[in-house]
């Protein structure tokens, strides 16, 4: 497919056919001149298509192929005429990263990171289909479904700053647990406090090098110091909620006389009782994922404090920011210069408010809201913060990680007769993974390099570097 540079980190697919804008795609010269998925590109063509869309398809640089929308795809609709699409959030509804900072530098855990990364891996439930410690009655349930991280901070997991730097508060407040399914509550009733599996972790990092003093100084962050990332999302509740919907959509979109160019683009009109039940539907999955993430963030405190042998005080763990991949958010923004209410669509991309939002937490509003960007676990990640030139450019919206380069049965190729985890420990990295093909699928040849990621949208503008934060332990699903 054709691409037209239009900024020096910005190129063009020309509007044709049925497309209604055209399509944006944020990348260097030299991601362009590497090989670019031709499938991930058709993907935004066709989301250019959908009705009431504004301004532009839009693709971050870590995109690849996905369903009905790519993976890093950017979609706003006009919040009265436009549409909502499942396609547009993905499966794993909120897929999400949190970011701890702590008090300690990395002289003080090293001597003891096998033990660390042993008792995460023993105490942080993960893998494909675990349950957790925490079980839900149907009542509980639907009070996670309507509370998010707010839940589990009053049942003592957490602290209250952790929700007042977390977007959203963790909780939409448009969730109602009656259009969810008993399937769905049910899969969701035994996994709240799980990592999961595939690309989902828990990384203990050290500050590796400060870009931006000032932000970095607001977020808490210096040199040395020891982090935690922690990346999962809504589990099989979020999966089911996805399920229904589509299946629902499939249907339904054919009574509204939309041409679709690929049927894993099923819809609704946002403001109609199907799509309104899929956004509340969605808030609830949202939500989970917000209590889960609380719940890991809270067991993975404990089990610092227990290795170490430290107390709260001396651990000084502290909250830096949760960030949402995969969701759609009724925003404001401008459009042709006059404020316009919207539906954003951000999947595998994450959102990038200036300085002054009201959104953003008090405490970091003159910088701008933190973006936690994660590479792959033999490399490196990265905390970004927001800017102007996003909310012009990109609907408020940035990258999300180090996207896809090879599937999964092409890095289990790739893998054959290597130890992942022996280069990784050669790395300094400690590395604990639970299913038997994870680390082969999940090696750090099967994703793009996090620097060209993040380059691209710091030369963009849509976001600039605040630190990068490099990996000494790793648990997997």
């Amino acid at each position: 497919m054709k691409l037209k540079q239009i900024t020096p980190y910005c190129y063009e697919i020309p509007r044709t056919g049925a497309m209604r804008v055209p399509g944006r795609v944020f990348m260097s010269p030299r991601m362009a001149g590497q090989m670019v998925e031709e499938e991930a590109l058709k993907q935004v063509a066709n989301v250019a298509t959908l009705p009431g869309i504004l301004t532009a398809a839009m693709a971050m640089p870590d995109m690849h192929w996905g369903y009905g929308f790519p993976i890093g795809g950017v979609a706003a609709f006009d919040w009265d005429e436009g549409v909502i699409s499942p396609g547009g959030v993905g499966y794993d509804i909120n897929c999400g990263v949190r970011l701890a900072a702590t008090g300690l530098e990395e002289k003080d855990i090293r001597p003891k990171i096998d033990l660390l990364v042993e008792g995460l891996f023993a105490n942080i439930p993960s893998g494909v289909g675990s349950t957790g410690s925490v079980k839900l009655s149907t009542k509980e349930s639907l009070r996670v479904l309507r509370e998010g991280g707010r839940w589990a901070v009053r049942q003592g997991m957490g602290e209250p700053s952790d929700v007042a730097r977390t977007e959203d508060g963790g909780c939409m407040d448009a969730a109602d647990p009656s259009v969810v399914s008993p399937r769905a509550l049910e899969r969701g009733s035994k996994q709240l406090g799980t990592l999961g599996s595939g690309n989902h972790f828990l990384e203990v990092g050290v500050v590796d090098e400060i870009f931006d003093a000032a932000a970095a100084s607001a977020f808490g962050l210096f040199e040395n110091q020891i982090t935690v990332l922690l990346h999962s999302g809504s589990r099989g509740l979020g999966y089911q909620i996805c399920d229904d919907f589509l299946a629902f959509m499939n249907k339904h979109v054919k009574t509204l006389g939309i041409q679709l160019p690929d049927r894993q683009l099923s819809c609704a009109m946002i403001r109609s009782d199907a799509g309104q039940r899929y956004f509340r539907a969605m808030a609830c999955a949202a939500n989970y994922a917000w209590a889960n993430r609380q719940i890991l963030l809270h067991r993975a405190r404990e089990t610092f404090q227990q290795v170490l042998g430290i107390g709260p005080r001396e651990l000084a763990m502290h909250q830096v920011y949760d960030i949402c991949h995969n969701i759609a958010k009724r925003e404001t923004h401008l459009v042709d210069g006059q404020p316009r209410v919207v539906c954003v669509h951000r999947k595998g991309a994450t959102r990038a408010f200036a300085p002054g939002h009201p959104a953003i937490p008090e405490a970091y509003r003159q910088v701008g809201q933190p973006i936690l960007i994660p590479g792959d676990m033999g490399t490196a990640s990265y905390v970004l913060v927001g800017t102007q030139k996003a909310m012009t450019e990109s609907f408020g919206s940035t990258c999300h990680g180090a996207g896809r380069v090879l599937s999964r049965t092409a890095a289990k190729k790739r893998s054959r007769g290597r130890a992942i985890h022996r280069e990784l420990a050669d790395k300094g990295i400690i590395v604990k993974w639970t299913g038997r093909s994870t680390l082969a699928e999940e090696m750090p040849d099967a994703y793009k390099d996090i620097d060209q990621v993040v380059e691209s949208v710091h030369g963009a503008g849509i976001s600039k570097k605040v630190a990068r934060l490099r990996p000494i332990g790793v648990i997997k699903g």
